[in-house]
């Protein structure tokens, strides 16, 4: 049992030091490529769904300017283009956070 503590006790004092725990990665080659995979079709398919909303909201601006109404498309454009910074930086700040 005192050995234990000691040993707990060895670990936090080397981590106290200001070391960095550095972990391996064990996962299988195919698991990850296959995770990859689908990242990407994630990614693809979200950057795809940002544009057709730029665009849907585009028109939907075009047509009730033609009709002469007024409407709050730029608060909806406002949240298409957030979802598009959403889509664009996730990539990026999982990488940096993971890789």
């Amino acid at each position: 049992m005192i050995k234990a503590l000691a040993a707990k006790a060895h670990t936090y004092v080397v981590l106290a030091d200001g070391s960095v725990p550095n972990p391996t990665r064990n996962a299988p080659g195919a698991l990850t490529g296959k995770v990859n995979t689908v990242l990407g079709i994630l990614a693809w398919a979200g950057t795809a769904a940002g544009v057709a909303g730029v665009l849907i909201t585009g028109a939907m601006m075009a047509i009730s300017m033609r009709r002469g109404e007024g409407s709050e498309h730029m608060g909806r454009l406002g949240m298409v283009l957030g979802g598009c910074v959403l889509v664009a930086t996730a990539g990026p700040v999982v990488t940096f956070v993971f890789g």
